[in-house]
């Protein structure tokens, strides 16, 4: 399962946005329309989205709106496929414009550019970290502005058999919490010692061909964006931690063999429901799909989730997440109307979501179903959100490209020196060269440092 088509696909091609809505809204002005002439009675507000799985959610949501307060919604279905340029020429014809619509946050710097994207009203303070984590906060914040709600997320997180956990707890003599592990270093000792049944292939395999499962080894130490990720000039990638934590994660491709050409997302959780592994690194999906092997007899086992583990005692983790979020269209005809339904989707009716489209929703206690989910929830609370800056919107192909070359065996200073150089002359526009070059540690050698929090 790949994700970076998703966050860079959706958010192409609105070139000169700004100008086009211009001349769109001087249309509506000159033909008289107004905010206070637009409707008497409850307005009709139009919702776009792309991801299919919230088709149901948000019918039933929309139904359940209009018997609250009156107002109607109509969800529309869309392509991702130049999905902000398609919301900029609707808003330029007034009837089908949407007045709300959901995107990833990497998509807001676009949308907020082309004005398609307002700073949210936030009439009754629900953006606030006793609703959300801050994760989320920094997610649909640009320049200092929240300039969209957070509906669900998507991150990684450590999923474990939890029955073979307690079979091996017994034989080891030891408790099963401590089995949990909470460094890559625990992993590789239990696989040391471990007696495993006939049915485990593997104490650990995840997909090492995408990034959204590797970046949690470096992240901690990249900083592509500051915390909001809207702020190109906090760009740091090519620093001795992020050597340094890429070097332990090329080591164990000598531990843990698994091939990046042939590695598949889907074949891990499949190989997992199947009893094949005792660890693995999944991503919010694997909740429903466990549910429905356990529905049809498939998997018999218990299963847990946890935060993703650090490399090593002083080598610190982080993962990445996506936010979708609920934009308000600038150009919309019921700002306030607008407003209110998409704090409320984000808020009021965020219990429904995961039931009713198995998305995970970023709303504090929304995500606490489950202790599956609430691990799931924990990890995104920590993880860095993918970045909004255009200027560095191939960064996420690069580092994939880059890890694999690392787990392949490429010296890892010099992949990321070059990842480095390449986004950072995008970044400026010249030509950039750094200056330093940093030795790769060999394994008496490496003492990681803690890394700083965005």
């Amino acid at each position: 399962m790949s994700f970076y088509p998703k966050l860079i696909g959706a958010v192409c091609g609105v070139c000169a946005a700004g100008a086009l809505i211009y001349a769109g809204v001087s249309a509506l002005d000159k033909a008289g329309v107004s905010a206070d002439g637009i409707l008497s009675s409850k307005p009709t507000l139009t919702v776009w989205y792309t991801e299919e799985k919230l088709e149901d959610y948000l019918s039933a949501m929309a139904l359940e709106y209009q018997n609250e307060t009156g107002v109607r919604v109509v969800p529309v279905l869309k392509s991702g496929l130049e999905y902000l340029e398609a919301v900029n020429d609707a808003s330029l014809v007034e009837e089908s414009m949407p007045d709300v619509y959901l995107i990833s946050n990497d998509g807001l710097e676009k949308a907020y550019l082309a004005g398609l994207a307002v700073n949210v009203k936030d009439q009754n303070t629900v953006l606030n970290t006793e609703n959300f984590p801050q994760t989320a906060l920094d997610a649909v914040t640009y320049q200092g502005h929240a300039v969209a709600y957070p509906l669900y997320f998507e991150t990684s997180a450590l999923v474990y058999n939890q029955t073979y956990l307690e079979q091996a707890a017994a034989e080891l003599e030891t408790d099963e919490v401590s089995l949990i592990p909470k460094t890559i270093d625990d992993i590789r000792n239990f696989a040391d010692e471990y007696n495993a049944p006939e049915t485990v292939e593997s104490v650990f395999r995840w997909d090492v061909s995408d990034f959204f499962y590797n970046y949690f080894f470096a992240g901690n130490y990249i900083t592509v964006g500051g915390s909001c990720g809207d702020d190109s000039s906090r760009i740091n990638i090519y620093n001795q931690d992020a050597v340094y934590g890429l070097a332990a994660y090329q080591k164990l491709s000598q531990f843990f063999s698994i091939d990046a050409a042939t590695s598949s997302y889907d074949q891990v959780v499949q190989d997992f429901l199947d009893g094949k592994l005792v660890y693995t690194i999944a991503t919010t999906d694997i909740l429903d799909r466990v549910a429905q092997a356990k529905a049809d007899g498939s998997f018999a086992w218990e299963y847990g989730a946890a935060s993703l583990p650090d490399i090593s005692e002083t080598v610190c983790s982080r993962g990445i997440s996506v936010t979708g979020s609920v934009v308000v269209n600038g150009y919309g005809k019921h700002q306030d109307e607008a407003d209110n339904f998409a704090a409320w989707l984000c808020t009021d009716s965020a219990d429904k979501l995961f039931d009713r489209s198995t998305l995970v929703p970023a709303k504090k206690s929304a995500a606490q179903q489950t202790e599956e989910m609430a691990a799931f929830w924990q990890e995104y609370s920590q993880t860095v959100p993918v970045p909004k800056l255009m200027a560095t919107a191939n960064f996420w192909v690069q580092m994939e490209i880059a890890e694999t070359k690392i787990w392949e065996g490429e010296n890892v200073s010099d992949v990321l020196k070059d990842l480095s150089e390449k986004i950072m002359t995008q970044v400026t526009g010249t030509q950039y060269v750094e200056e330093e070059y940093i030795e790769v540690p060999t394994e008496t050698q490496i003492d990681y440092a803690e890394g700083e929090e965005e």
